[in-house]
């Protein structure tokens, strides 16, 4: 096939990887399966381990193209550390790609994986190269977001179709056509085509045989009628006289016709389309001819992502049994263990606390006791104050072997 299997563990890593140059600030990666795990040593990935910066990392294989082939790109990734800003994706380069100059601005073919920036803005990026230009898909895919690791899948398919997996459950699939601007639209309004003038779209209109009752009262005030000018009025100073307004108490409100349907209802109008002259059909759309460099190029401000488990293949349900054998094995386990480590940590800063707290207020007490008693009663009782910074070292040696044995707790 033209799609080679490439299963990429991350054991003897820096032999095959290879850590850009472009600029001298990058991030480095670690090898380690984090702070909770399935098994130590099998779930040990390439993690980020300084916050701010870009990683700019790479592997190369074999040119292959996946032309008439299913192309499948998999790989897991556990942002651990509650990642608030940056990318976990992966990136495929073709074979012009100087792995020691790779940075953002470096060509690149496919890049696909979770991208998070704030709150409530995560998606699946999946971003295809097309007639030279890149094409972020129109169909918003929502990425998982816990600490937990996941298993992200691209399938594109020589038939223009592409799928989205994460954890090996469809969260999108459809025509590469239909989900991206890689072409013109099939169809388009016709330019000639026009409203008429007497379409009617309205739904429902003012009865026409309705009319206002005769002794419909429609004034909320009128003049009171037993109000009279004064006899000392002066219209020719004072203007015409009018008498004050009263609240009408037979006012109904202001009237208005009832509603019905209308009869002359045509619906909304909608623009006719036509074909597009200028849309052709391209069954190359995706196809990629020297795919050899699979890369992380991210940027993060929180670090502490681990990835693991790459790969490329053209085989759909082989890519799906090894998600099954290497994420399914150790998902339930990891969430397990992440909720004991999580409870421990969150005992931990308890007691801490408590501990500040006590601190804080033995302290308040020793102030009091100073301003209270005078500089001589101090000085008699200084083998008191001995004694008290004796037994306060001892209880914090004490604390501290709790502390120890907390931490020992925590690698089990």
């Amino acid at each position: 096939t033209s799609v080679p299997i490439l299963h990429y563990f991350i054991y003897g890593w820096k032999k095959r990887w290879v850590e850009s140059k472009h600029r001298p600030d990058y991030g480095k990666f670690q090898l380690t399966a984090g702070k909770f795990y399935g098994d130590k040593e099998k779930d040990k990935g390439l993690q980020t381990s300084e916050d701010a910066k870009f990683y700019a990392l790479s592997t190369r294989f074999e040119p292959f193209s996946n032309e008439n082939e299913t192309l499948v790109v998999q790989f897991s990734v556990k942002h651990e550390q509650g990642i608030d800003c940056g990318g976990g994706y992966v990136k495929l380069f073709p074979d012009t790609l100087n792995q020691e100059d790779m940075h953002s601005e470096s060509e690149y073919y496919v890049m696909f994986g979770p991208d998070i920036c704030g709150f409530g803005n995560n998606k699946v990026q999946v971003i295809l190269r097309y007639q030279g230009k890149y094409h972020e898909n129109n169909k918003a895919i929502k990425c998982r977001i816990n600490k937990d690791t996941h298993l992200y899948t691209l399938i594109i398919r020589p038939n223009a179709t592409y799928e989205v997996k994460i954890d090996n459950q469809q969260v999108a699939a459809g025509d590469l056509e239909d989900d991206w601007d890689f072409l013109p639209p099939r169809k388009i309004k016709d330019p000639y085509a026009r409203k008429p003038r007497k379409w009617d779209e309205r739904l429902q209109i003012e009865d026409p045989e309705d009319k206002k009752p005769e002794d419909w009262e429609d004034f909320e005030y009128i003049p009171d009628p037993d109000a009279k000018k004064p006899d000392d009025w002066n219209e020719e100073m004072d203007g015409e006289w009018e008498g004050p307004l009263i609240p009408n108490l037979n006012y109904q409100g202001q009237w208005k016709p009832r509603i019905i349907d209308n009869p002359n209802y045509q619906g909304e109008w909608i623009h006719p389309e036509i074909d597009n002259p200028k849309y052709k059909p391209d069954p190359t759309i995706c196809h990629y001819y020297n795919i050899s460099v699979l890369g992380l190029d991210l940027w993060q401000v929180k670090s502490g992502s681990i990835f693991d488990n790459f790969l490329l293949t053209n085989d759909e349900e082989f890519a799906e049994e090894v998600g099954n054998k290497t994420w399914g094995i150790r998902k339930d386990v990891e969430t397990q263990w992440r909720e004991l480590y999580e409870e421990m940590e969150k005992r931990k800063q308890e007691e801490e606390a408590k501990k500040t707290k006590e601190k804080e207020e033995e302290r308040e007490d020793d102030i009091w006791g100073i301003e209270e008693e005078g500089s001589e009663e101090d000085s008699a009782e200084t083998p008191g104050n001995d004694r008290q910074m004796k037994e306060d070292e001892a209880e914090s040696g004490f604390l501290g072997k709790n502390e120890v044995r907390v931490d020992e707790k925590d690698e089990l």
